[in-house]
């Protein structure tokens, strides 16, 4: 018999919002994904998570944090809101929350900041992913945090 898994609550919340255990389950994801996992060596506490009206999408499973992403307050960002940070626990992988966190993602956008841009710089082996969602590459691929990055735009 199998263990029922509890299901994901989504959070949208602004950074003034978010609690000291919110802070620290999205800094322990994120180092374990971006840091540990891909092998990247780069300050991830970069000042942009407390700034201006920047939100925070948390999914929850139970206690745990399955799945992140920051939008950053698009008049900090050339009027453009951008999406960042996105991050899927690696035991959530493969069960569609990904395509559901993208989903909340775009409606909180729609919701703070109505037809405005949203920019993201993508890992260039998503262009296709996030294609699905309306993002189109909009510069060359570049090398960050020695990972090819594409800046993909959606209108």
């Amino acid at each position: 018999m199998t263990e029922q898994q509890s299901p994901v609550t989504w959070q949208i919340k602004h950074h003034s919002e978010l609690s000291v255990t919110d802070v620290y389950a999205a800094l322990k994801l994120r180092s374990a994904v971006f840091v540990v996992e891909q092998n990247c060596v780069y300050t991830d506490i970069d000042d942009l998570d407390m700034l201006g009206e920047t939100r925070h999408l948390l999914a929850w499973q139970g206690d745990t944090l399955v799945a992140y992403l920051r939008l950053l307050d698009p008049a900090q960002n050339d009027s453009s809101v951008v999406i960042g940070r996105v991050v899927t626990d690696p035991s959530a992988r493969g069960t569609g929350l990904g395509h559901k966190m993208m989903a909340h993602a775009l409606e909180a956008c729609a919701e703070h900041w109505p037809e405005l841009p949203i920019y993201m710089s993508a890992q260039a082996h998503l262009q296709g992913y996030y294609g699905r969602y309306g993002f189109v590459a909009c510069s060359d691929i570049y090398l960050e945090d020695g990972i090819e990055h594409v800046g993909m735009r959606r209108l």
